[in-house]
């Protein structure tokens, strides 16, 4: 029991998603860094819950291999130890069977209700079943939110004995959670435990439990062995059976826990709590009064694809350095089903500060810092320059009145409160620009526009992921002549980049974006500077022509689909008039299901070229991202700068990028520890097996010549003045019977209109 299939099945992990195996410590870093505020002084520990379980099903073999090969060499595993019915210990996130395998269909037995910790429970249990009969039941992953891909592998139920000796981890956790059920049905977790330590071949580094009663009684068993007891704190409320205490309340007295453990777990609302909205208050003091005591803390509970605080902005990274690198304390472990990213998090980015040298990679904002407030408004925007951002963009749109503005799209339903305002009647389709009904910025006058609230986009909001809501509705929009002051007056910043869309249609009705645009550069005085570069970007080539011999200004073609690769005779055509292109993410990466499928050569073959290659957008929230980059938005750009070789990234949240370039791992050369290597592309797709294969599908298409020539722009057509509509005379007024009523205004025309029909008769 425990032994996998074959061999083919022990190596398969090891060919998996990094090209590297050198195994490099979190505390190996060469670079001189402050004194960690853990208890030690040392680095942080890594705790890999049931393995890599974020991606492999828990305690697999699979999730223990990968945990290893993308964490560092101290990495500590961590088993959640069952017992069957036979007394054998059996590495398994939980008391019952059904969730995380297959035994429903391996058995048809009827689910059984027990009491566990006084709360009746229903489900197949391991007490029920001997080692023997678990012997063919497959692991499976059992978060719904998490692919299912992998449960084909087909991985075997372990052993706590077998986890070791096939894993061979440095460090080996086992967590005690439910003795008294066990004890309840005449199972003896401390016969186990003292059976699994008395095999030299097992070297059990810590054992936790949150019941009281249980460590006491074996605490004096271990006193000589290396062997560490933690206690684990539950829910606030939730009792300790054997004290008939609250947790919260045995928080308060940690003098307590000192008598019988050496550390305690926390779940990370102890230590940092979040209000109903999910917003962080104020830590509490729990791990500096640990500390005092002489316990250790861990804090659990860190999973990248479970939404968190907002003040993470979906960033994974950001939460763990808030426990790790905060100024007051240091946890001294996490314990995490994705410990790829707090093994990056502890040894690449804590303790950077602020002059760390950055990596040559250009960091574009997409509509301002966008993820985090209301896309092109002066609140985006200055957090775009807060958290680093080199070039700060401005999607340009115009006005009815001629003015342009910035704002993430010419339909103001994307981005603004237009439907509940007094212009929702404004509604029309226009083919030309988008498909589907649309109120379009140049339909509203910039006083109009300036009466509506910005609107925050939220992606990723139909898998109920939505960015920042106390602020959904926070900042004002800007003119583009304002957007140009701004970014004039922000010594960090590199360039600004000015986006043209739709320049052929607003020109046949009367809107000359070009000259707009040059003429607000040249008013901000850009057109005679060179502190900082301006890009003009546009997905049309007519555009872009137009400001070739412009002044020095840098001119970016943007390729709106996604391309499996482009004809030379296209590089070519593009070079004539642009020094750097715009793709999208799947045009690096096609992608199949949300699995990377390979790389395609278009980078290499525009950089070929002379042609600088920018990549958008990228997204910190983890739906966004395909499976191979483990939820974490920095595995991502990682394998797209280090991977790809792209030469900038354009993103709603600029932090997580500038933070990326300035991470220390990236300075070690061949030492570059595996968790700061990017991932192969095809590589997570190929341990799928065949009936779990998600349909082929066709490649992008090429990028062709049609794609890019077009004819000139036409010329900026003669505009018939109109009154601009009111949200206060958009619809016809009524009398107290229903009829519209007219104003006298109205009465005067149709007057006019009866006395010629009387002449003409």
């Amino acid at each position: 029991m425990g032994s996998l299939r074959d061999i083919s099945v022990a190596i398969f992990v090891a060919q998996a998603l990094l090209a590297s195996v050198v195994f490099v410590s979190a505390q190996g870093s060469t670079t001189a860094r402050p004194r960690w505020q853990t208890l030690s002084g040392d680095a942080p520990f890594v705790i890999a819950r049931g393995g890599f379980s974020g991606v492999f099903a828990d305690s697999s073999f699979g999730a223990y291999s990968l945990a290893l090969i993308t964490g560092p060499s101290d990495l500590i595993l961590w088993c959640d130890v069952q017992l069957t019915k036979d007394g054998a210990g059996i590495c398994f996130p939980d008391l019952r069977l059904d969730n995380n395998s297959n035994i429903a269909s391996v058995f048809n037995d009827k689910p059984t209700t027990y009491v566990v910790n006084g709360v009746s429970t229903k489900g197949l249990f391991s007490i029920d079943y001997t080692l023997k009969d678990l012997g063919n039941v497959i692991l499976s992953q059992g978060v719904f939110s998490r692919t299912n891909k992998f449960d084909g592998q087909s991985f075997l139920i372990m052993t706590v004995q077998d986890t070791y000796t096939q894993m061979k981890p440095l460090g080996f956790w086992l967590n005690i959670q439910h003795d008294v059920f066990y004890a309840q049905h005449n199972l003896s977790m401390r016969s186990f435990l003292l059976s699994v330590t008395r095999n030299a071949t097992v070297t059990v580094d810590y054992i936790s439990s949150p019941e009281v009663a249980f460590l006491q009684n074996i605490a004096p068993i271990f006193r000589r062995s290396a062997t560490k007891f933690v206690f684990r704190f539950l829910g606030l409320e939730d009792v300790e059976p054997s004290t008939n205490q609250t947790y919260d309340s045995l928080s308060k007295n940690l003098t307590f826990i000192k008598t019988f453990a050496s550390g305690i777990i926390v779940p990370k609302s102890y230590i940092w709590p979040v209000d109903g909205g999910l917003y962080l208050q104020p830590s509490t003091s729990i791990v500096l009064d640990a500390h005092k005591e002489g316990l250790e803390v861990f804090a659990s509970e860190f999973y990248n694809d479970i939404p968190f605080s907002f003040n993470y902005s979906y960033d994974p990274v950001a939460e763990y350095l808030q426990f790790v690198d905060n100024g007051i304390f240091s946890v001294d472990g996490v314990i995490s089903d994705f410990p790829i990213t707090p093994s990056a998090a502890i040894d690449c980015f804590a303790h950077l500060g602020k002059n760390a040298t950055k990596q040559d990679l250009l960091v574009i904002s997409n509509n301002g810092a966008s993820g985090d407030y209301p896309g092109c408004t002066d609140m985006a925007y200055a957090k775009a320059i807060q958290d680093g951002v080199d070039v700060l963009d401005c999607p340009v749109q115009m006005t009815k009145d001629g003015t342009p503005i910035c704002m993430g799209s010419i339909n103001l339903i994307d981005g603004t409160t237009v439907t509940q305002s007094g212009f929702s009647n404004l509604t029309e389709t226009i083919p030309e620009i988008m498909q589907g009904s649309g109120i379009f910025t140049f339909k509203l006058s910039w006083s109009d526009i300036q009466t509506l609230k910005p609107v925050i986009s939220s992606p990723q909001s139909v898998y109920k992921l939505f960015r920042n809501p106390k602020f959904r509705n926070a900042g004002k929009f800007l003119t583009l002549s304002d957007f140009l002051s701004m970014a004039k007056n922000a010594s960090s910043l590199h360039g600004v980049l000015i986006g043209i869309e739709n320049a052929p249609y607003l020109a046949e009705q009367g809107f000359g974006v070009i000259d707009a645009v040059l003429n607000a550069l040249s008013k901000a005085g850009y057109d005679k500077q060179t502190a900082q570069k301006v890009m003009i970007q546009s997905s049309n080539s007519s555009v872009l022509l137009k400001f070739k011999g412009k002044a020095n200004y840098q001119l970016v073609f943007k390729v709106n689909e996604d391309i499996g690769g482009a004809q030379s005779s296209t590089i070519y055509d593009i070079k004539r008039f642009a020094s750097a292109v715009v793709i999208s993410k799947e045009t690096v990466f096609p992608d199949n299901s949300a699995f990377l499928v390979g790389t395609t050569d278009v980078v290499q073959r525009l950089q070929a070229a002379n042609l600088s290659v920018l990549v958008q957008t990228f997204s910190n929230e983890f739906t966004s991202q395909a499976w191979d980059f483990f939820s974490d938005a920095t595995v991502e750009i990682n394998t797209f700068y280090k991977g790809a070789g792209v030469n900038g990234v354009i993103t709603d949240f600029p932090k997580t990028s500038d933070r990326y370039r300035k991470n220390r791992c990236l300075r070690r050369g061949n030492k570059t520890p595996n968790y700061m290597n990017p991932v192969k592309p095809g590589d997570l797709l190929q341990l799928v097996t065949s009936d779990y294969l998600p349909p082929a599908e066709a490649p992008n298409p090429y990028l062709t010549d049609a794609d890019v020539v077009e004819p000139p722009l036409p010329p900026v057509a003669a505009k018939t003045p109109t009154s601009t509509p009111s949200s206060t005379t958009s619809s016809p007024r009524s009398s107290p019977n229903g009829q519209p009523k007219l104003a006298a205004s109205d009465i005067v025309p149709l007057m006019v209109v009866l006395l010629a029909i009387y002449l003409l008769f």
